[in-house]
């Protein structure tokens, strides 16, 4: 097992990657005094442990203090300031990818801004398909499991978003029975056919505890990946500490081809938290003429009779109980059993937002507005996703755009993995120096995977 040391130098590009920023921002930093980086040779470097002085230096203060400060604003971008319009000229990007499961696009969004040009997209959606082809380019609507996945020259990275639901707690759990539930094999049938130098799976806490002929989903996956000679790190993550302002925890897979030995080592972005990324910074004051902010979807009547005593920061469980409808009731007469559900969840102005899902139901996500008697606007939903503004959400109707969004990986996230990427691609090798666990530690410990763990290797005997 590696760990970290505080007492060495950091380049700019582990400076970047430690911080998980661009280098533009970065540079910035460095102009204004307060940063701890120095000119040595002709080459910008700092102490790590200077560093994480700065850092906390910025999380001690309370507002008031910080005021006195330069800002936080002034230092560490908005989620989606990262992501420029027009996008990021292919010609301007050295690394090339292939992406299955697109969506409307946050992988591919986040790495685009990281310098790969997607040669080849799919996803069987029509609705996400019309939102990615108007705002990232060409993809190829249909069925994974119909369609051939051209020959083409090595790729660097190949990502895929699999389906969700069949592992999702917020769903019925019934992972590979579930219809959908062993697409991730035509992933793999895809790595096998091209070869990428790195893959990236996506999907939800679930997968870890999923089991198939009494062996865990995870384990399959990685093992099936080492098979075809990749190097295989895991993790759960949670999108708000990886510059999002959602709570949205996820597992990532990364797979590095063990072939190839121009190839470093990943090594998962360090968290860290950003408790200003709150509802108040992100969904407050967009412009009425921003495009989605003024498609939102209506309450029904009694949807709207229960929030309007639901105060900010609350729940259904501030509502009286003489208001509550019958299905309310029976649950608050037995909330043990129900194991206290938080439905009609109101997020407080200066909370990070929980989850956006899919379903998009008060009884499954916080999605009522903190000051206003309504739901999220789309706009609001994609930037709590970490959308910028000018990526506009298309479909035939409010509910499909929401969907698109609670799919997405946030774009935020992708870009911030496809950093470390791209420093894997340059023979960096990012685990050195770096907490990790094996996976048969993973198995012997029985306990689910937290946030706080450190990133899994899997190392086949």
């Amino acid at each position: 097992m590696a760990f970290q040391t505080n007492e060495r130098w950091l380049s700019t590009s582990e400076l970047c990657n430690y911080l998980s920023v661009s280098n533009d921002t970065l540079y910035r930093w460095i102009k204004d005094e307060h940063f701890p980086a120095q000119k040595i040779g002709n080459r910008w470097k700092a102490l790590k442990n200077k560093v994480d002085e700065w850092i906390a230096l910025y999380r001690e203060h309370t507002p008031a203090e910080i005021e006195l400060l330069p800002t936080l604003e002034n230092h560490i971008e908005s989620p989606w300031s990262v992501f420029t319009f027009p996008l990021l000229p292919k010609s301007k990007c050295p690394y090339t990818h292939v992406s299955l499961f697109s969506g409307c696009g946050g992988f591919d969004l986040g790495f685009r801004q990281a310098g790969f040009k997607t040669v080849f997209a799919n996803d069987i959606n029509a609705d996400a398909c019309l939102t990615y082809r108007n705002n990232l380019g060409n993809i190829l609507m249909g069925d994974i499991r119909n369609i051939t996945i051209p020959d083409l020259p090595t790729p660097d990275v190949l990502t895929a978003g699999f389906p969700c639901q069949p592992f999702s707690n917020a769903g019925l759990r019934k992972g590979v029975d579930d219809e959908r539930g062993d697409l991730y094999l035509f992933s793999l049938k895809a790595v096998e056919k091209l070869h990428p130098k790195v893959v990236v799976f996506e999907n939800v806490r679930g997968l870890l505890s999923s089991k198939h002929n009494g062996k865990l989903l995870i384990e399959i996956i990685a093992e099936n990946l080492h098979d075809l000679g990749y190097n295989v790190t895991f993790s759960l993550l949670d999108a708000s500490q990886h510059n999002v302002g959602e709570h949205r925890l996820r597992v990532l897979i990364v797979g590095v081809n063990s072939n190839d030995k121009k190839l470093g080592t990943f090594s998962f972005p360090v968290s860290q938290e950003r408790k200003e990324l709150c509802l108040k910074n992100i969904v407050f004051n967009i412009p009425e003429n921003t495009a989605n902010q003024n498609e939102i979807l209506p309450f029904s009547p009694q949807s709207k009779m229960l929030v309007s005593m639901i105060p900010e920061g609350g729940s259904w469980k501030d509502i009286p109980y003489n208001k509550l409808p019958d299905r309310l009731k029976k649950i608050a007469d037995n909330i043990k059993r129900y194991h206290s559900p938080k439905f009609y969840r109101r997020f407080h102005r200066n909370d990070i937002a929980g989850t956006i899902t899919a379903a998009f139901t008060p009884e499954k996500a916080g999605i009522i507005h903190p000051a206003e008697d309504r739901f999220f606007s789309v706009r609001e939903v994609a930037r709590i996703q970490s959308f910028p503004d000018w990526f506009v959400f298309h479909g035939g109707y409010i509910k499909s755009k929401y969907q698109q969004i609670g799919n997405a990986v946030p774009p935020r996230l992708a870009y911030e993995l496809a950093f470390a990427i791209t420093q894997v691609l340059k023979g960096e090798n990012l685990l050195a120096n770096r907490l990790y666990t094996s996976f048969d530690d993973f198995k012997k410990r029985m306990t689910p995977v937290r946030v706080s763990d450190p990133q899994i290797v899997y190392i086949k005997k």
